[in-house]
């Protein structure tokens, strides 16, 4: 591979929809199942070009019921897979998304938030799919879910989320809004030198030996692909490590349990936020994805009026880091909440909070992004 100083990166004019069907790419996706859907509609267009072009397969299916269920498939044989959405299509690959957390099969899943319920306005911004994205499939199980605030930052998170796909063996939901879907922004692209990609572990053990869902130390398990000349059985029943249903309690316990410890004890690694000014600060602004971009012109201007407000960032949006969220915001004159909902992130950060601060949410659902000057109007009410 080439080195660092002999990289060659791409500066190029891109939309979020697009970095995130590039990143995507760079890190390894080589099949994609979908079905067009306002605002995500350009990722799936831009895979049915991108994906022949590196030896990928691209292919539309019926409804997205169905495009879950073929991305699924083409993991369990071993490629990376993706699909994406918005809205209501997001809620029609629940059950099988709750099918690939089951059977822990990688695979990355683009919500492109419109405005809701059901139809609702399909071209307008929103932010309502935060806790469908924690709790949407039935019974217990943890998410990691990722959001991105630029279409630079769309691309890196594309690529982490495979990366985790593949790490902890379980779909990854890349949470974005229309905002940055359909923002355009010069971008600089790495090199793929430049660039960590993960691929998820095959057995070492022979066939008739390995089992394909006992856990590592990690508490991850090693499943070969279909193909490989293991006996591998795949069941949405909760299964035992040889992957055969049971309902003997000890074995149900032990499974349903880890499909929570094998994210909740690695936290701390895939976790990720950013905090700009948080230090000092009397009160803290906790924004995400597109709105980010409006609470961070408005932490300038508050800022630049002598007042000492910060910026907390997460990216990682599910698993939720209570005690780095916390730290942030514990004892400060209060935490404002910008989100393009009536208030799903807020009770999380509440919740956090413990009582030491004075959480006030500002929400927006009429299909329009918040300004900095209606974020900026939350803080200075503070003061």
């Amino acid at each position: 591979m080439a080195s660092p100083a002999t990289s060659v990166r791409r500066k190029v004019l891109m939309q979020g929809n697009e970095a995130i069907v590039e990143g995507a790419i760079a890190a390894g996706m080589r099949f994609f199942a979908g079905y067009p859907i306002t605002p995500s509609t350009e990722i799936a267009e831009l895979a049915s070009e991108r994906l022949p072009a590196v030896g990928g397969r691209f292919i539309q299916m019926e409804d997205e019921i169905a495009s879950m269920a073929a991305v699924v498939g083409a993991s369990l044989a071993g490629r990376k897979a993706m699909t994406a959405t918005s809205g209501p299509g997001f809620s029609l690959k629940q059950e099988n998304l709750g099918y690939a957390i089951a059977t822990e099969v990688p695979c990355v899943v683009v919500d492109v938030q419109r405005q809701g319920p059901s139809t609702g306005v399909a071209t307008a911004p929103a932010q309502g799919d935060v806790m469908q994205a924690r709790y949407g499939a039935h019974g217990d199980y943890a998410s990691i879910a990722l959001c991105p605030a630029s279409v630079e930052e769309a691309y890196r998170v594309a690529v982490r989320a495979f990366n985790l796909a593949e790490r902890f063996r379980m779909p990854v939901i890349l949470l974005a809004d229309e905002i940055i879907g359909h923002l355009r922004e010069s971008v600089t692209l790495p090199d793929p030198s430049e660039l960590t990609i993960v691929n998820r572990a095959r057995p070492t053990l022979p066939p008739g030996e390995h089992k394909a869902y006992r856990p590592g130390p990690d508490g991850v398990p090693v499943i070969p692909d279909f193909g490989m000349g293991y006996r591998i059985h795949v069941t949405g029943l909760t299964h035992g490590e040889d992957g055969f249903p049971s309902t003997n309690p000890k074995v149900v316990e032990a499974a349903v349990r880890r499909l929570t410890s094998k994210v909740m004890n690695h936290l701390d690694e895939i976790y990720e936020a950013e905090e700009d000014g948080v230090a000092d600060a009397e009160v803290v602004v906790f924004a995400y994805g597109g709105t980010a971009r409006a609470a961070r012109r408005a932490v300038r201007e508050a800022r630049a009026k002598g007042l000492k407000v910060g910026l907390y960032r997460p990216v990682t949006i599910w698993p939720f880091h209570d005690e780095r969220v916390h730290a942030a915001v514990a004892g400060r004159r209060a935490v404002v909440v910008p989100e393009l909902n009536l208030g799903q992130m807020a009770r999380e950060v509440a919740r956090a909070a413990r009582g030491t601060t004075h959480v006030i949410p500002v929400n927006k659902v009429a299909g329009e992004p918040l300004t900095p000057g209606e974020i900026l109007t939350a803080i200075e009410e503070v003061f």
